[in-house]
């Protein structure tokens, strides 16, 4: 079967929200083995709706909508989908009641204009909204499917995944599975060369290489009757690929969703193990990224942002020697932050950053994008140089994904 997703709002046009619906909406339907060949976005224009589904539903089986379906004016996705497919509206009113008790149970009035989102095409299926006031809604007509959502993220993706999933599913008789192995430290060239074998075969499991920020990723995908059987037939290449690449893999996940911080925070709360940060160029980003981790408190037990040459001297006990002798950006500075951090917090792993995120403030000696990280655990030190490049958001990021992939290695080898 082959699908296309409609977005409809003019917002989107004017790139005021991005759209976070088509990326987790294609991912669902790969999962049911359901080809997306189209994204495309329309503004609240009547005739340009017309023409965008007109011409979706000539080269799909499925078609999507997101959004369109508020209390206003221009919310009309409902009534062009009806047009379409040539059905009349009708009212529906257990619809109607269960908008009016949504606002209840918020304690505001329900304005009438609310009445419309109970309209909806003759036949349709209609889909409550457990999260909001737009209900969405089915259509079938001559072999085309039409599936019409709200737009919020968090009531599209509630709406699908308790009353769309399933439908999709009984018509497609099987499933696609997928695993993520996210890998930091090897460039995508050097991850395509050693993993040629699985990504050139193609066969019953497919590996596809993608390359982000500073890591890579390899998707494995296989097909099968159900979900556990396409998993049983692509983990003896994820275990492969794992065993090739070695601890520069440092997630295996079911969805494409997943980062570095995530893996250090694992790594730290299951061997419950606590870590404290003293950053200089990355300002926080380090201890910011790894709060992202639900249950980080265990583990986090101090984070320092110590920019100045004092701050490096009392929370790091940095000597002021070192910094006359070889100043603030050097392999010296970092590893007496990373030691003194450590032995002043109590921490099992201390971490340090310092460097020069530019635009300006570097020399030929020191020049922009030259930072040290340094990590001290009951082994040692250890401290990384790195020569990154970019704009000074770039160097912080990358600076901050090294320094937090060094966490995740001092807690697995702790």
């Amino acid at each position: 079967m082959i699908a296309e997703i409609v977005a409809i709002g003019t917002e989107l046009l004017m790139g005021q929200i991005l759209d976070t619906d088509a990326q987790y909406l294609s991912r669902r339907l790969q999962s049911l083995g359901i080809s997306v060949y189209y994204h495309t976005v329309v503004g609240d224009n009547p005739q340009r709706m017309r023409d965008t589904l007109a011409l979706a539903l000539s080269r799909s089986d499925i078609v999507i909508t997101t959004g369109g379906l508020g209390p206003t004016q221009d919310d009309i996705s409902k009534e062009i989908a009806a047009e379409i497919m040539g059905l009349a509206m009708r009212f529906d009113e257990a619809s109607w009641r269960e908008i009016q008790d949504y606002f209840v149970r918020l304690g505001r009035a329900c304005p009438q204009s609310n009445r419309r989102q109970a309209m909806f095409a003759e036949g349709a299926r209609i889909l409550p909204n457990a999260c909001g006031t737009a209900p969405g809604c089915m259509l079938e007509r001559e072999g085309k499917i039409v599936i019409q959502l709200p737009g919020p993220p968090h009531e599209l993706a509630d709406m699908f995944e308790k009353q769309v999933y399933g439908l999709l599913a009984a018509r497609t008789g099987g499933c696609i599975a997928s695993r993520y192995i996210r890998i930091y430290g090897l460039g995508e060239s050097d991850v395509a060369q050693r993993c040629a074998k699985w990504i050139e075969a193609q066969d019953e499991v497919t590996v596809a290489p993608y390359c982000q920020l500073g890591e890579c990723q390899l998707r494995v995908t296989a097909r099968g009757e159900s979900e556990a059987q396409a998993v049983e037939k692509l983990m003896p290449v994820v275990e492969a690929i794992c065993a090739l690449l070695g601890d520069h893999v440092y997630a295996v996940l079911p969805t494409s969703e997943g980062s570095m911080e995530e893996a250090a925070g694992r790594a730290l709360t299951e061997r419950g193990l606590t870590v404290s940060t003293a950053e200089s160029c990355t300002g926080g980003l380090v201890a910011a990224r790894l709060v992202n981790y639900p249950g980080i408190s265990a583990a986090l037990g101090e984070a320092h942002v110590t920019y100045a040459n004092e701050a490096k001297i009392r929370y790091c006990g940095v000597s002021p020697q070192t910094l006359a002798a070889h100043g603030a950006v050097s392999e010296e500075t970092a590893r007496e932050m990373a030691l003194g951090l450590r032995a002043r917090s109590g921490a099992d792993i201390a971490l340090a950053t310092t460097g020069i995120a530019g635009p300006g403030g570097g020399t030929k000696e020191k020049p922009v994008g030259l930072v040290y990280v340094a990590c001290a655990d009951r082994h040692g030190v250890l401290v990384e140089r790195l020569q990154l490049s970019g704009s000074r958001e770039r160097i912080r990021s990358l600076a901050a994904l090294r320094a937090l992939d060094m966490i995740r290695r001092a807690a697995i080898r702790a």
